[in-house]
């Protein structure tokens, strides 16, 4: 007991001490599990703990659930900066925990890295798990999505509640031989696409036999309807689903009734919206709650942001490295927005993770998207700039050009024209742009 206060104690004061100094939020975890390497089984948890893991859109899906769930009453402890792995998992349990272990919340909810479910799920078994979807991510760590499958797949425990993307033709195995599945998906609608799109196709064989998969429509790459005519395995029919969209307006309709504004016009977060309801429903939570959380909702993870350089006005898009899908749906929004800009693209850190020179990944990325008449300028920035240059020599777009310095790139800019900017790039190169420019204020 006396290392399990010291571990706690020492958590809390490392994390007041890097909140103060703009520190992560991994390392309090750390020195806890030093000192104590049991305490996330000693500390006494919620009974209901909501974990929720995939390749793309868990920062998202989790800050929607925790506002739904804030809204309908309940005291919610997630991980709001993001710190998905044990470390950063054991910082959020002990903080909310009292000097006597036990987290004063009535919901634990965890965003978890896919890599690291098998050691978070041993020690803080969910009862519901609700997963996103699984892409090719940071091949460096994950290799293939399949592998990453398998991961996830051997640490679910045989009593969680599974709430999975039916229109994933990969992460819907999990479901399968378990029970009490529940399903989330939309249903074709204005947006969707007759056949897979992108560069590659993850799709193009059945995850279950290998054997060629069909497609009656997409949402994005290989999300959609999908069928395997050897073994079976297809789209399953879904409890949550998405029936029309209107990504200009932002509106959306759940069931064939529900209908929601979107914060933020693009198909990645229609699914962010997708799991959240799935998950809400699955608590309980009134439906005129969800409505009106999810209608007064803002986006607070930074992933998007505006501001000002000169007299343009710009829209900064945060994708993730080594995660080919995050770029592309970025890249289908600015096409889609249809408005004369330039598009400034960043790659000065490949990860914030790790140290990797790996650029692979950027071949996987459909830039050929930009051959559209409203993007007048195409400017890459950045250490990796020259690979980024390898890359657009293959698309035959001719309005690019490259600056690796990203001040002067910016400087550049701002100098001439008041066309829209769109800036891509992760978050460990956001701040190299958003200190040179003009925030607006948010919410």
């Amino acid at each position: 007991m006396k290392k399990m206060f010291l571990a706690i104690l020492l958590c809390k004061l490392c994390s007041a001490a890097g909140r103060l100094l703009g520190k992560g939020s991994s390392l309090p975890g750390k020195i806890a599990l030093k000192i104590c390497p049991e305490i996330l089984r000693l500390v006494e948890v919620p009974r209901e703990i909501i974990a929720v893991t995939g390749s793309n859109g868990k920062t998202s899906t989790v800050e929607l659930i925790a506002a739904i769930l804030k809204g309908s009453g309940k005291r919610v402890a997630y991980n709001k900066e993001g710190a998905n792995q044990i470390e950063g998992v054991t910082t959020l349990v002990l903080n909310w925990a009292t000097l006597q272990g036990k987290v004063k919340a009535d919901v634990l909810l965890l965003e978890c890295d896919e890599r690291y479910t098998g050691q978070i799920f041993a020690v803080l078994p969910p009862t519901k798990l609700v997963v996103t979807n699984l892409f090719r991510d940071q091949i460096t760590r994950n290799g293939h999505p399949e592998w990453v499958y398998d991961a996830i797949r051997d640490a679910i425990p045989p009593e969680t509640k599974l709430l999975l993307n039916a229109d994933d033709p990969l992460s819907s195995c999990l479901g399968r031989g378990r029970e009490g599945v529940t399903w989330f998906g939309m249903d074709r609608c204005a947006l969707s696409l007759s056949h897979p799109t992108g560069i590659y196709h993850d799709g193009a064989c059945c995850p279950v036999c290998k054997g060629p998969m069909e497609y009656a429509y997409v949402h994005f790459n290989h999300i959609g309807a999908y069928s395997c005519p050897n073994c079976g395995h297809a789209k399953p029919k879904t409890d949550c689903t998405v029936t029309a969209v209107d990504l200009e307006s932002g509106e959306i309709t759940m069931n064939g009734e529900e209908h929601l504004l979107l914060a933020f016009h693009s198909v990645y977060h229609v699914y962010n919206v997708l799991a959240a309801y799935a998950a809400a429903e699955e608590m309980e939570v009134p439906k005129k709650i969800i409505r009106a959380v999810v209608n007064d909702y803002v986006l607070k993870n930074g992933r998007t942001r505006s501001f000002f350089l000169g007299k343009h006005q710009g829209t900064l898009l945060t994708s993730k490295h080594e995660n080919s899908i995050s770029y592309d749906t970025n890249l289908r929004y600015i096409v889609t927005a249809g408005e004369a800009c330039t598009v400034l693209i960043i790659v000065d850190t490949v990860s914030r993770k790790y140290f990797t020179c790996e650029t692979s990944w950027l071949w996987d990325i459909d830039f050929e998207q930009l051959n559209v008449p409203c993007v007048k300028q195409i400017v890459l920035s950045g250490r990796y700039c020259n690979d980024l240059a390898q890359r657009f020599s293959f698309t035959g777009l001719r309005n690019w050009s490259v600056q690796p310095d990203i001040f002067a790139a910016v400087e550049a800019l701002e100098a001439k024209g008041s066309e829209k900017i769109y800036a891509v790039t992760c978050f460990a190169d956001r701040d190299k742009l958003l200190d040179y420019v003009e925030l607006e204020q948010e919410d």
